[in-house]
């Protein structure tokens, strides 16, 4: 992890944010104290599509206020780091709403016992009912939260069985080792089931139009008032209890569209905290060294070139071994992204560690790229197209012209595809193109888990943009799912590893950095799996 810390030093605000930039909104504030102190200000390039991270337009900022808004049964606990900043601890589990736990005998289920002074947002009290209500709804709404619940086999009402009103068992047909670690993820939130019910519909059983708009949560914050597209507002709820009262009183995040507006912004000490700039962006505020800068590596995440498997000449192993060795990964790593993150490439033949991502065997080796296009009968290249999504094109556009530059000069042309944001998943989840440019990032830091999402062929989601399916991979990560055997756990995680880096249906680029920067004051920065910023554990220093 890198951290990057500027000296310190407080720097004076005014009460209301004056405008940024010529041509940008003006940033109108509602009515502060004389102080900033307790009042955080964000500025984001996206705000919540929905409130309700079970609906089907959820978003990633869908997923911060899912975080921030409502409670979870189990969180992870976190480290923190020398620089004072914060990292969560995959391996170790904390409360939350529910204050102990354990597990049968036959580790098929596990029972957590819930906090009884724990309240909502409108005062109610949490019970049991409303937990299985909520995960009753996890699991029957359909779509990635039922997928995401599924991932540790949980996928029936039936499973979750209330023992009184603060014990609630959940129970599973088989044990796994993700079993605590899906009920830490954004999606299993216990919503305030009473409320809820009260607006919903024959056609809308789980109110996920209403929840979509209001806050029905009982976490660290509720949403005081959401403009969608514009602003949303939190506001501590201080009546919660199910960790350390958050410092920050209230938090402002404004949309704002333009990275450099943004960037000003943080510059002037209008705002306090941002992330997903550019690259080159951040690169330059840590030279600059005026604010804070935190870089932390990704973990379970790639940046990639997918090659669809199924599209010629890419059915061909040897084709798409050759490709992966004309791929220019260090101009990559430097150029296209100033350095934000780690290359995954020159590792060993031959895998010996569990460790995901870790660097595929290939490098750039032109020549060698060129003797296996003439084995694999193209001596003369071939025509292509490289597809990327236009939102992301502050890195992939630079690491697309990169990779059309160097395939050219092993006789393959390639057509840079530039498809909007708003159809890139609906193309991607037709596999037609021949080559993208893709990232993935697991919330779960297993790579049985990572592989069961991107290349398990039984599934084929959307992130498997390959079309890859190999039966003997299949097989090799659900055994490892399941496996309660250290050694044979290892064995099958490097084997499956292994066949993907022999196959090569994906050419991994990248692990990127999680960028966030901040003024110099903000302290108590958590990286955190789902990528999003937990408000509870900001604060300013004094």
């Amino acid at each position: 992890m890198q951290h990057f810390r500027p000296t310190p030093g407080r720097l004076v605000r005014t009460a209301a944010l004056a405008l940024a930039l010529a041509g940008t909104t003006a940033l109108v504030m509602p009515a502060l104290a004389q102080s900033r102190d307790d009042v955080l200000v964000i500025v984001e390039e996206e705000g919540p599509a929905t409130l309700d991270i079970h609906g089907a337009t959820a978003n990633v900022p869908t997923h911060q206020v899912s975080w921030n808004v409502y409670d979870r049964l189990i969180t992870h606990a976190r480290i923190q780091l020398p620089d004072g900043s914060w990292t969560y601890d995959y391996t170790t589990f904390a409360p939350e709403l529910a204050e102990s736990w354990e597990f049968s005998e036959d580790g098929m289920s596990v029972t957590f016992h819930l906090r009884t002074d724990a309240v909502f947002h409108d005062g109610r009290p949490v019970t049991s009912a409303d937990v299985k209500w909520s995960l009753d709804r996890a699991v029957s709404v359909g779509g990635f939260p039922s997928t995401q619940m599924g991932a540790s086999e949980m996928t029936s009402p039936d499973q979750f069985v209330v023992i009184d009103e603060h014990t609630i068992r959940v129970d599973f047909p088989r044990p796994n080792s993700l079993i605590l670690a899906n009920l830490a993820v954004p999606v299993p939130i216990i919503i305030n089931s009473q409320l809820a019910l009260e607006h919903a519909t024959p056609d809308d059983p789980w109110a996920l139009a209403w929840v979509g708009r209001n806050d029905a949560g009982g976490g660290a914050y509720r949403v005081e008032s959401w403009t969608p597209g514009t602003e949303i507002v939190f506001s501590r709820f201080d009546e919660w209890k199910s960790g350390e009262l958050p410092e920050m009183e209230r938090v402002i995040s404004r949309q704002i569209a333009s990275a450099g507006s943004r960037r000003a912004l943080l510059e002037r000490g209008d705002a306090d905290l941002s992330f997903n700039l550019p690259p080159k962006d951040f690169a330059e505020l840590v030279e600059a060294g005026q604010l804070k800068v935190i870089g932390t590596p990704v973990d379970a995440e790639l940046i990639y070139v997918d090659m669809n498997v199924t599209i010629p000449p890419f059915d061909n192993p040897l084709v798409r071994q050759a490709i992966a060795y004309a791929i220019p990964y260090e101009d990559i790593v430097g150029t296209a992204m100033y350095d934000r993150g780690i290359g995954m490439f020159g590792g060993p033949e031959e895998v010996t560690t569990t460790a995901w991502p870790q660097p595929s065997p290939y490098v750039y080796d032109l020549d060698r790229a060129r003797a296996l296009l003439a084995e694999a009968g193209f001596p003369n290249g071939f025509a292509t197209t490289l597809s990327y999504d236009l939102s992301t094109s502050a890195t992939r556009e630079p690491i697309a012209l990169l990779i059309q530059d160097s395939l050219r000069q092993i006789g393959v042309t390639v057509q840079i595809n530039e498809v909007p944001g708003a159809n890139w998943y609906a193309q991607l989840a037709d596999k037609a193109f021949p080559m993208d440019i893709m990232s993935f990032k697991a919330w779960l830091n297993y790579p049985e888990y990572y592989f069961y999402w991107t290349y398990h062929g039984g599934n084929n989601t959307v992130f498997n943009s390959m079309n890859y399916q190999n039966p003997a991979l299949d097989a090799l990560v659900d055994a490892a799912r399941f496996e309660p055997d250290r050694t044979a756990y290892e064995q099958q995680v490097q084997e499956f590893i292994q066949i993907a880096f022999d196959d090569v249906p994906r050419i991994p680029l990248i692990q990127d950095f999680r960028d966030v920067a901040m003024q110099p004051d903000i302290e108590g920065y958590t990286y955190w799996f789902h990528l999003t910023l937990d408000f509870r554990t900001l604060s300013r220093a004094d």
